[in-house]
């Protein structure tokens, strides 16, 4: 399961629910902004970083890493990238802060003893899915990230409340970007299913997923349907190129053409897998398992 992509989603739905995660969390905690950033000299790439407000005098950065793979150098990097970070932008922050994000305690570095002053001072916050207690108590935001880690078993039954709690507790839009982000857990977890059978799992229909919406608004959910199959595929090329700019930025000619040989199939199989991209790397890898 690609569970960095879906956390970052979260984050970027979400940035205050970081915080949800401490103890002591920001008092401006829901004006800060998700982003990553590079560190140059040398170029690190630090995937989670939660900004102040620009408006505030100088802030605490905070940063996050999602860990579900044992990496017994994790911390030595972690704390390398954060450290050069906050070296190279100290006029803007006043303190930082690293949370990490593990599913149980097991996934953990094993050698912590040279990081003991980082990891029992109150700079570094380790954080473990399974010992966050009853999904079914804690906040749906947070509740999304715990089902990341439940057993397949009882996975489809608590992704179902979740809908049913977002659906009571959330605005609409909110409630869509979890309708969005339970789908694609759930897609992952169960990956011998498609993503129509999980949407039946899950109780929903296509028509409330963002792909629906997306064709809807754009006013071409008729010709997608009912057209002639060369207006399908010129009118469903049309919309992907848009999404996918979305998506991932502009594309190059090259690949554009890639795209513009496409059947109609791998245009809608294109149209779902799009959802769960976030850079350019994620579109040229799936080109090339579908060559």
């Amino acid at each position: 399961m690609r569970r960095d992509s879906i956390f970052y989603q979260l984050f970027q739905q979400s940035p205050s629910l970081l915080f949800e995660l401490l103890t002591n969390p920001p008092a401006n905690a829901d004006e800060y902004k998700f982003d990553s950033v590079a560190v140059k000299e040398p170029k690190f790439e630090i995937d989670g970083v939660f900004l102040p407000p620009e408006s505030s005098s100088r802030g605490v950065v905070y940063f996050c890493e999602v860990q579900f793979q044992k990496d017994e150098r994790l911390y030595e990097r972690v704390f390398a990238e954060s450290s050069l970070y906050f070296y190279r932008n100290r006029d803007r922050f006043s303190d930082w802060q690293t949370v990490i994000i593990y599913p149980s305690r097991n996934i953990e570095q094993s050698d912590l003893y040279p990081h003991r002053n980082q990891l029992n001072g109150n700079q570094v916050h380790r954080v473990y899915l399974d010992e966050l207690g009853d999904i079914r108590a804690l906040p749906v935001w947070v509740g999304l990230m715990v089902l990341t880690t439940i057993d397949e078993e009882i996975a489809p039954s608590e992704a179902r409340y979740l809908l049913e709690r977002a659906a009571v507790e959330q605005p609409e839009t909110a409630s869509r970007a979890i309708i969005e982000l339970v789908t694609t857990i759930m897609v992952y977890k169960f990956e011998q299913l498609s993503r129509k059978e999980v949407e039946s799992m899950l109780g929903i229909t296509l028509k409330e997923t963002r792909v629906y919406r997306e064709i809807k608004e754009e006013g071409r959910e008729e010709g997608l349907q009912e057209g002639e199959q060369r207006g399908r595929e010129v009118e469903g090329r049309s919309l992907i190129f848009r999404l996918l700019t979305r998506r991932v930025g502009e594309l190059s000619p090259d690949v554009r053409q890639q795209v513009e040989t496409l059947s109609l199939e791998q245009l809608e199989n294109l149209g779902e897998a799009l959802l769960d991209f976030t850079s350019m790397a994620d579109l040229l890898s799936w080109l090339e398992a579908s060559r």
